[in-house]
């Protein structure tokens, strides 16, 4: 075999879904994420294979965060929609999703109209505090809530992370929820085929 043609061969073994050159993914194998039963904002259960055979771009926080959750799922979305625009097909296999880890307050409807104000794309998910804990745990996700004030009022501290899983849940990178929209953008069409 001439080198020329090796090296087409070659090449060509090495293109996958869209054109794309294979490449490991940073989190493949990674134990992260799992099966997990939780409550949609219609106050359905919502079990984590209902989203099997998409890719699911998953972050944590609480909709009475004050600063840092609403600017960290605003950048997602930007970024989502700027994907969307660019490859509306492969967006259409990505299903963004909140997860609350403030139970207590985020009930179904307080998270349905907090998403909805960011995506309606955007899913949020809540549970008992049970259910919360264990999921976080699933997800390597650090949180401790404060104690209430006089007021009641208190804060969530939590890490922050945007999780890309592949169509089987399975991790694949984290996405840089802390940069700019086109940073997310560009980290979906890296990875979602």
């Amino acid at each position: 075999m001439n080198k020329a043609v090796f090296a087409i061969a070659l090449l060509a073994a090495t293109i996958t879904g869209c054109g794309r050159p294979t490449e490991t993914p940073p989190l493949e194998g990674a134990a992260i994420g799992g099966p997990f039963n939780l409550m949609g904002e219609n106050g359905q259960p919502v079990a984590s294979s209902s989203f099997d055979g998409r890719y699911r771009l998953t972050y944590f926080g609480y909709t009475f965060c004050p600063d840092i959750c609403p600017t960290d799922v605003q950048t997602l979305m930007k970024g989502y929609q700027e994907f969307e625009r660019k490859d509306s097909i492969r967006a259409a296999k990505v299903v963004p999703i909140f997860i609350t880890l403030d139970p207590a307050r985020d009930t179904p409807t307080v998270l349905r109209q907090w998403t909805d104000a960011f995506d309606p794309h955007l899913i949020g998910l809540t549970g008992t505090e049970r259910q919360i804990d264990k999921v976080a745990k699933q997800f390597a996700i650090y949180f401790k809530r404060e104690k209430p004030d006089a007021d009641g009022a208190y804060l969530v501290d939590h890490a922050r992370m945007a999780l890309l899983q592949g169509p089987q849940g399975e991790p694949i990178a984290l996405i840089p929820q802390d940069k700019d929209a086109a940073a997310v953008a560009a980290e979906l069409d890296r990875w979602v085929r």
